[in-house]
């Protein structure tokens, strides 16, 4: 008789998970970020019709978290439309969305629709409305710190409302440490260093991304990453170009000629 084989904490929680009814995700159902090694440690990418959590790891990661969890969304639209419900003292604090940025990110502004919430409640009300109605490609919510009415409650809803519709949603979650959700997926994200394109101009938007949960129980891991708005997808990062070293009573910027960025 065989002898039984090893088996890893993760694998058995994906043994598990498959066993569970609703909770299976096949290739089928799953869009693909873009990167690879990213896609291929997900098993074929994240699920359609899910919530997925964004969380941004310093208030000034916002707009890294916002950058990322928009291009979660755009690839799980696939040219749909979007919603994209905005606390109002998100805006007071990170500053609003701005159309020419949008577009400069590869976002059609026109295919957005923008709800700006007066608190948490009305702007998870607002994406709970977006969730039912299957013709948007997916929706984005932004909720500042960890109010009361978002609980496991909550996400349990916009998960289950998620699944019924195929609306894939992305909570972006800002100044709030990762606590118990119904998230299939949740993301702690940073900005991280771009480096510049042709003729000195700026470089894509670059993040530092952690999975810090996934439902299939996969274990933690970080990519560093760039959004390519032509392609509208994730791609590895770039590469800085070679610098020499310089001695050191002269200064290196003259010498390196490469200008870091925070982007994203």
């Amino acid at each position: 008789m065989a002898s039984a084989q090893p088996i890893t904490l993760s694998a058995l929680r994906r043994a598990v998970s498959a066993l569970e009814p609703g909770e299976v995700v096949c290739a089928a159902n799953r869009f693909r970020l873009g990167l690879a090694s990213l896609d291929d440690w997900l098993g074929g990418g994240l699920a359609y019709g899910a919530l997925h959590e964004v969380y941004a790891e310093r208030v000034a990661d916002a707009a890294a978290a916002a950058g990322f969890g928009l291009g979660m969304a755009a690839r799980a639209a696939a040219g749909r439309s979007l919603v994209w419900a905005r606390q109002d003292f998100v805006g007071i604090e990170t500053g609003q969305l701005h159309g020419a940025g949008l577009a400069a990110f590869g976002l059609d502004p026109q295919s957005l629709i923008l709800v700006r919430a007066r608190d948490p409640t009305a702007a998870l009300r607002a994406v709970a409305e977006a969730a039912r109605c299957a013709a948007i490609g997916a929706a984005l919510v932004e909720i500042w710190g960890d109010p009361r009415v978002l609980d496991l409650k909550a996400s349990r809803r916009l998960a289950l409302a998620a699944g019924a519709s195929g609306v894939t949603l992305v909570m972006i979650r800002l100044q709030a440490e990762p606590c118990p959700s119904a998230a299939a997926s949740r993301w702690g994200i940073a900005a991280s260093a771009s480096v510049p394109l042709e003729a000195n101009a700026p470089g894509r938007p670059a993040f530092a991304a952690s999975l810090l949960r996934h439902r299939s129980g996969l274990g933690q891991r970080s990519w560093r990453l760039e959004w390519d708005r032509d392609s509208a997808s994730f791609a590895p990062a770039s590469l800085p170009r070679p610098v020499v070293s310089v001695p050191v009573h002269r200064p290196v910027a003259a010498e390196s000629g490469v200008l870091w960025r925070r982007a994203g």
